[in-house]
């Protein structure tokens, strides 16, 4: 009905064909309810019926009607049921460039990208932040989001007519080096074959993770603890980059949400990458578009490698600066590495709490 509009129209008629059919032979059963499996089965007795076993024979026939009808209409109007979206085909005639042994996964991904956003003709800027590239381009019409995706890019946000988002998560930075060199070389597009351009990025198997086990997540800071969902950012919100939760701090004190190992201080100082014990890979991302803030509204308390327990202070944040700049404050946890994990339990949210409350637990596979 929602996705593929005709072929709600289509069952329509489909339906008025059968009961039509129906209503000429007087092929009737009892219904008395549900008509459900039951009410049919107590219709074979029932007087108000007549021949009611003609019914399962037209349901037949209907369903050979409906199987060749409905593929017709998606193949001949080439309607967008789920499976057959636009933007998850690849055009064959995507464009590529070569790739060679000595690429590192980070070149090949920048590679892809570069070619489906039109190579240095339709670059103006390449920057970044925490977990996307942030590109200005001469026009985001000539983009292909389909080779985008085929790249191994958790999602895309085309803000407007120059100005789109990539969304490649926490190694961002290698692949905007990449991307970066490229552009700096004028690297060419070459043709690749829709394979080529189909074959989708695969993410290494993480071997650190502890099959089975359980790790407890807390507030990152006093204040109201909300669903991801409900954050003022797309990316965030539509979990391109995992799941988690986020708080709505009261005060400036954010603290380590879950027992693990520093691994990554981004040097704009508004994000920290940690590993849990158990292998999960978090993401602390400190108010929302504040990497555009060079790091002033923040003074980090921990180092890369450094081991630490939950409540551990990470960072003092400025809040009142954050807000005078016009970006939101809400601190938000993500599990960036979600295969790993087999199930999350989440407390309840929209709830006001202190920075020792308990958010969710997350069970590794």
């Amino acid at each position: 009905m929602f996705v593929a509009w005709p072929l709600y129209v289509l069952h329509a008629a489909f339906t008025g064909i059968s009961l039509a059919v129906a209503a000429f032979f007087h092929w009737t059963a009892g219904f008395a309810f549900s008509a459900g499996l039951v009410d049919y089965v107590l219709s074979l007795k029932n007087p108000v019926a007549n021949q009611p076993l003609m019914l399962l024979v037209e349901g037949l026939v209907m369903a050979v009607i409906y199987y060749f009808g409905f593929n017709f209409a998606i193949k001949k109007f080439n309607l967008m049921t789920p499976g057959r979206e636009a933007e998850d085909a690849v055009d064959e005639d995507t464009a590529g460039v070569e790739t060679d042994a000595t690429d590192d996964k980070f070149m090949v991904q920048a590679k892809r990208i570069y070619a489906a956003i039109g190579g240095k003709d339709n670059i103006k800027v390449i920057d970044n932040c925490t977990t996307r590239l942030r590109l200005q381009l001469e026009d985001t019409a000539n983009v292909n989001q389909s080779a985008i995706k085929a790249a191994g890019t958790a999602g895309i946000n085309v803000l407007d007519k120059t100005n789109i988002q990539i969304i490649i998560g926490t190694e961002v930075q290698f692949v905007a080096d990449a991307l970066k060199e490229l552009y700096n070389h004028n690297t060419p597009i070459a043709t690749s074959t829709p394979e080529q351009a189909a074959a989708p990025v695969e993410a290494p198997v993480d071997s650190d993770i502890n099959s089975g086990e359980t790790d407890v997540f807390y507030a990152v800071a006093n204040g109201e603890l909300i669903d991801i969902e409900n954050v003022d950012d797309p990316t965030f919100a539509q979990k391109m980059l995992g799941d988690g939760y986020a708080v709505i701090p009261t005060d400036g004190k954010i603290v380590a949400p879950v027992d693990g190992t520093v691994m990554t201080v981004f040097p704009t100082k508004h994000a920290i990458g940690i590993k849990t014990t158990n292998g999960l890979e978090v993401l602390v991302h400190m108010g929302i578009d504040t990497v555009e803030l060079n790091g002033a509204p923040f003074a980090v308390a921990v180092e890369e490698g450094q081991t630490i327990k939950h409540g551990d202070l990470l960072a003092t944040v400025d809040l009142n600066q954050i807000t005078a700049a016009g970006k939101k404050t809400a601190m938000m946890v993500i599990i960036t590495n979600m295969p790993a994990v087999d199930y999350i339990k989440f407390n309840a949210m929209s709830t006001t709490v202190a920075a020792d409350a308990v958010a969710l637990k997350a069970t590794t596979k």
